[in-house]
């Protein structure tokens, strides 16, 4: 089946409820702490939860990062990958006018899927049918992040162009640590 990606709404909710209660995750950094605070947010109010996937003015309030700190919300938005049923989730997020990012924020492009769904391509083909939408807004470049273990991420960024330009220290909020950070050109 062709995989789609599709704004989050509530008639595919209890698909991505149901992936969050196997115990998927789409935050690789604190992982069930924040499958359990979506499965919250799912319950006692589905309409915003699935309102806060698209945020293109910011207008969602501060984000708290791993370490509790509290830091701006950018514009964001995010698509579920979708082949019939939940496949996973990628995300994107911006300073307006700039493709420079903030200290606090890894990357402009997050994505997971969940592990019954892996080894299918999906996360690269996710990235390659976001790239066009984000190439709308005017950006010359995107920057993804992964850990240096990640062999299937780099995979994924690579075989959409991507560049490493960079192996640095995660701040403190994320707890540390190497990463790589990888450059995809849009113009």
């Amino acid at each position: 089946m062709p995989l789609d990606l599709v704004k989050p709404d509530l008639a595919r909710l209890p698909a991505f409820v149901d992936a969050l209660a196997r115990g998927w995750s789409p935050d690789n950094v604190r992982g069930a702490e924040a499958a359990r605070e979506l499965l919250e947010r799912a319950r006692a109010d589905p309409q915003g939860l699935v309102e806060s996937f698209d945020d293109p003015t910011a207008r969602g309030g501060d984000i708290v990062l791993p370490d509790g700190s509290r830091v701006e919300r950018l514009p964001g938005f995010h698509r579920w990958l979708w082949d019939g049923d939940f496949c996973g989730v990628i995300g994107f997020r911006w300073r307006p006018g700039s493709a420079e990012l903030p200290a606090h924020v890894l990357g402009h492009i997050g994505y997971a899927v969940p592990p019954w769904k892996r080894g299918r391509g999906y996360a690269t083909l996710a990235l390659a049918r976001l790239l066009p939408e984000v190439r709308d807004l005017g950006l010359p470049w995107v920057e993804l992040t992964t850990d240096p273990d990640n062999l299937p991420s780099q995979a994924v960024i690579l075989g959409n162009g991507g560049r490493l330009v960079a192996r640095f220290a995660k701040g403190a909020a994320y707890g540390g640590g190497e990463s790589l950070r990888y450059r995809i050109d849009l113009v």
